[in-house]
């Protein structure tokens, strides 16, 4: 017997291509998706059956008057396979170019479902056909519009054992924003639509426009101040808002009301519109659909916009002027516009590491890199992190669990800028947009208070205040130099410092505050005060390094007039000595990196493999995958739902009925997809081979680059530094994907390249680039590329933006940062004008001397001050398997909640962050994120995302305002009073040691 879905078709007086579709309904549906029907009494089941059958009907908009006939209809007409593809070629020959459903209309009929015909079977949605309002793709049922599945029921079409065994799905409880394939994270179900507008549009003048000018703008702007003292960057959340009234003003001054209507494909306007569109309204639905369907390509479809305006009349009638501002003023300004905007400011407003590197080389190593060399440079390091994104987003874009916290906020921000919907959340009334709007102003209000006018708000550190000079309080209790036992303050930009605590997961909080206070809070105070590795005689936290006699290591002091290291000159100063916070970052940064191997491989291998061989048996020559619906067919469609059973509805039936929230778990993340995978594949994915071709560009030209200009690496060292990131790539991905908490390969870099090519200070530079910021920026774009995924952003589309993106601000930033060079005087030295000291270039060039002149031998080596810290890494590949085998099997077990890549690689914020920064942020995550999301889920699905975005928007406009209005003109030099002062009165702020060396003396061994 088939079971096939069953068709229900419209009555004769409406489009004869409409036809709705209906899956067949079994028993195991019900038992897998929370249905309840008794097999004891018979009446329950066929009042539950009618009830199912009357919903679903009325969902589908088919009319009160349309009735199913009972069981036992008659079966269909033999059908021929070669009548059915004739049918079909003419159909797509008629609505080749439709990709949007709409809800269907019908009224009443009386012609049963079994009398459609296998044409009628070959790809229809649920969700809809064609008409005349605006597309709303929902996240509901629809049919798979694989011509397989003709070829698998022909020989059960005839049967009419199919109209005797009348079932369909119970969709009386399902709901478009909430459907049963929806994201199992609660997070992701209340930042993100299940409904994707396919009707909206994207590729636009407008969104160009914006896009382009927002990219130069930005990165122009954070280049330029990037090489000041104080600094001030642009985020992209400044992008997010001040975009939004751009967007409404364009469509103000361009659009008018008799414009005709357009329509949308993908995202793009089509230029001539198709019949499918809909009837004409000023004719009857039989007359018109006849008349389209009978009449010549050329005469109608080419003329007929979907109100029935003659297109081609108002070409011919429309002058220049209005041929240009109808092409201006394409669509309306929207959510999944103003996502490419940001994205593409998401993109281009982080100025390139490259430009630091090229910083370093002329000012401080005193090369003459020409312009070429710097494009490439750039270019080639920037767009490389994009392929490594590209070719892992089977893994760490698609799956459902690769959720990406950090995108949240920016689809609470769309949500809340664009949806007029309010639902009452714990009582309060109040919509997203007003609460934005009062939080953000009070923010933005409240800043200049710690920011400007009282800065003890920001570092109240009030327990120093009582004894500032006592160097035991200063270390534990200081905001500064000190621990952070103490966590108070009032400024937002200390609290979010490391990340915005609300998009973080409590339990990521809770493995990072783990690594704190086992690491920072009791192993560093014990080390420090028993002077282990000689740390007594530095303070206890500094981004500084140290000489013998407790003083900043000069490394003018060791290196020839030509940037040589000088051997004779290091052994008569000094060995390089680092305080213990800084020895113990190193550590667990060690740890960090085998511990992420090894934890990945335990508890994610199985997805990574399992997903690669699934990625080989896929057709890589179709360009758009399939749209897989929520059927309950035999054959490849059982599959499809049970994926969505498996993933989505064992994990989330029992939080519908309770109102229970799920966390991630370490398993299984890649075990499925949600509605947004499924959503996206109505789009045509970027092909691979987009990224692989670009991959080997940019490698070719970084291979050209170090081999043909004086940067002494070799083109191996290059391949080198690609293979490092693309062998942890995915692992960083991963727990950047559901902790919000990156891991950094910045030390191993540098380390590796100085044990291979030591003595190479330009060489580590360059080593470092290629490998840490391919892997930072890959994990930037694929964050963006997640964000392109829930927003149902066509993936070509965001390839074209995201890369016009790339090459607009790395282009505008060798430009600008040219312009600095010849026209700001004495720039990088202490003395440039208005603070142009680049204080950012310099920290990596001294990183640079350490690591490629100094070298990890005399750190790390035989006989090395820091050889202790070589066991970190057996340490980090370890511990993992222990968790890992104390979680296995348990569901519910403490150990998977256990994840020591977090644990370890979050503390390497530890310098320059404080332990201030993290406490103070733990407990604002532990407040909302367990406190309130267990009381009052209601409030918290509503408003926490909104509440990140308003405090950091606000923060960051507050910041430009302060600085641009008040601290860059100087108004505030001579402003001074106890809240401006106090906090800096006392060993905290002057950074005080323990121990001290008496003058004449030193530290530490005599000879090294």
């Amino acid at each position: 017997m088939s079971k096939a879905p069953l068709f229900l078709r419209s009555s004769p007086v409406q489009d004869p291509g409409s036809y709705g579709a209906f899956p067949v309904h079994d028993q195991s549906f019900n038992d897998n998706y929370g249905g309840d029907i008794s097999d004891d009494t018979d009446d329950v089941r066929r009042r539950d059956r009618r009830k199912l059958d009357e919903s679903a009907i009325k969902q589908a908009g088919l009319g009160d008057g349309f009735r199913l006939r009972p069981s036992g209809g008659r079966s269909r007409s033999p059908i021929s396979r070669a009548q059915v593809v004739d049918e079909c070629v003419e159909s797509r020959r008629l609505c080749r170019n439709m990709k949007s459903p709409s809800r269907i209309s019908m009224a009443e009929s009386s012609t049963t479902r079994d009398e459609l015909s296998d044409t009628e079977r070959l790809g229809r949605d649920y969700n809809g056909l064609w008409s005349e309002s605006p597309t709303v793709a929902a996240s509901g049922i629809e049919l798979d519009r694989r011509m397989s599945s003709v070829t698998s029921n022909e020989e059960d079409s005839n049967s009419s054992d199919e109209a005797t065994n009348l079932k369909i799905y119970d969709t009386s409880n399902w709901d478009e924003e909430d459907p049963p394939d929806n994201s199992p994270y609660p997070q992701v179900r209340a930042s993100v639509s299940a409904i994707d507008n396919t009707s909206l549009s994207i590729n636009t003048p407008r969104m160009w426009t914006l896009s382009l000018v927002f990219s130069f703008l930005g990165s122009a702007t954070n280049l330029f101040f990037s090489l000041r003292y104080p600094s001030v960057s642009i985020t992209p959340v400044i992008a997010l808002l001040l975009v939004h009234p751009l967007g409404l003003l364009w469509d103000k001054f361009l659009k008018r009301h008799d414009d005709p209507k357009e329509s949308f494909v993908d995202g793009v306007r089509e230029e001539r519109f198709p019949l499918c569109y809909g009837r004409h309204p000023e004719s009857g639905p039989d007359e018109a659909l006849l008349a389209e369907r009978t009449a010549s390509p050329s005469s109608t479809r080419a003329q007929t916009s979907p109100d029935g305006t003659n297109m081609r009349s108002i070409e011919s009638s429309s002058g220049w002027t209005r041929k240009l501002r109808l092409w201006m003023a394409q669509g309306r300004w929207n959510e999944k516009e103003h996502s490419c905007v940001y994205i593409s400011s998401n993109v281009s407003f982080g100025f390139a590491f490259a430009t630091d590197v090229i910083v370093e080389q002329a000012r401080f190593y005193h090369q003459d890199p020409g312009i070429v060399y710097q494009i490439l440079l750039t270019l080639s390091t920037q767009i490389l992190g994009y392929t490594f994104a590209g070719l892992t987003r089977r893994y760490l874009v698609r799956p459902g669990g690769m959720i990406w916290p950090g995108t949240l906020m920016s689809t609470a921000m769309f949500t809340t800028l664009h949806k007029q919907e309010n639902l009452v959340a714990n009582g309060w009334r109040i919509s997203r947009w007003r609460f934005f709007l009062l939080v953000w102003i009070g923010g933005f209000a409240f800043y200049f208070l710690p920011g400007m006018l009282i800065p003890a708000l920001s570092y109240f550190n009030i327990i120093t205040w009582i004894s500032p000079d006592n160097v035991v309080v200063a270390n534990l209790f200081g905001v500064r130099s000190g621990l952070g036992l103490f966590p108070v303050t009032f400024d937002w930009s200390q609290i979010a410092y490391i990340g915005s605590p609300l998009l973080t997961p409590f339990w990521a909080a809770m493995n990072v505050v783990g690594g704190l206070v086992i690491v920072m809070w009791i192993i560093a105070p014990i080390l420090y005060y028993s002077n282990f590795l000689f740390s007594a005689y530095m303070p206890i936290l500094s981004s500084s390094v140290f000489d013998n006699t407790g003083r900043q290591y000069d490394v003018s002091k060791i290196l020839t007039s030509d940037f040589r290291f000088d051997k004779e000159a290091y052994q008569k100063y000094s060995r390089v000595y680092l305080p213990i916070t800084y020895v113990l970052s190193y550590a667990v940064q060690f740890a960090s990196l085998t511990a992420l191997i090894t934890h990945t491989g335990f508890w994610h291998g199985n997805d990574i493999w399992n997903q690669w061989k699934r990625s080989l048996n896929e057709d890589r020559g179709v360009a758009k995958g399939n749209y897989d619906p929520l059927t309950n067919m035999t054959g490849d469609n059982t599959e499809t739902l049970n994926d969505h059973r498996t993933f989505s509805r064992s994990r989330s039936s029992k939080r519908r009925k309770s109102g229970a929230t799920s966390e991630s778990g370490p398993e299984n993340l890649m075990g499925g997809e949600d509605v947004h995978s499924r959503l996206m594949k109505r789009y045509k994915d970027a092909p691979i081979s987009w990224y692989l071709w670009t991959f080997i560009l940019m490698t070719a030209l970084g291979i050209f680059l170090v081999e043909y200009y004086p940067v002494y690496l070799p083109w191996y060292g290059l391949l080198l530094a690609l293979a490092i990131c693309g062998l942890l790539f995915i692992p960083i991905g991963i727990v950047m994907a559901i902790t919000n908490q990156h891991s950094s390969i910045y030390l191993i870099c540098q380390l590796i390249c100085g044990v291979v090519f030591p003595g190479r200070p330009v060489a580590n530079m360059v080593f470092v680039t290629y490998g840490y910021i391919s892997s930072a920026q890959g994990i930037k774009f694929a964050s963006d590329l997640k964000l392109g995924h829930y927003m149902k952003i066509p993936p070509r589309l965001l390839f074209s933006v995201q890369m016009v993106a790339t090459v607009v601000s790395s282009l505008t930033q060798i430009g600008v940062l040219n312009w600095m060079f010849r026209n700001i005087p004495g720039i990088c030295t202490p003395e440039a004008l208005n603070g142009f000291t680049c204080p950012i270039a310099r920290v990596h060039f001294n990183g640079s001397i350490l690591w490629g002149v100094v070298g990890p031998r005399r750190f790390f080596g035989p006989g090395a001050t820091y050889r202790p810290l070589v066991w970190a890494f057996a340490v980090g590949a370890i511990a993992p398997i222990g968790v890992w085998w104390m979680g296995r099997g348990k569901k519910k077990s403490m150990w998977k909640k256990i994840n020591l890549p977090v644990l370890f690689g979050s503390l390497s914020w530890i310098p320059p962050a404080t332990g201030l920064n993290f406490s103070v942020w733990a407990l604002v995550c532990y407040l909302f994120n367990y406190v309130i999301r267990r009381r009052a889920p209601d409030w918290w699905g509503k408003y926490t995302m909104t509440l990140s975005a308003a405090l950091d928007s606000g923060l960051a406009f507050a910041l430009v305002v302060v600085f641009f209005g008040f601290i860059y003109p100087g108004w505030m030099d001579s402003f001074s009073w106890w809240g401006t002062e106090v906090y800096k009165q006392g060993c905290d702020w002057r950074a005080c040691s323990y121990k001290t060396v008496t003058p004449g003396e030193h530290f530490g061994p005599d000879k090294w």
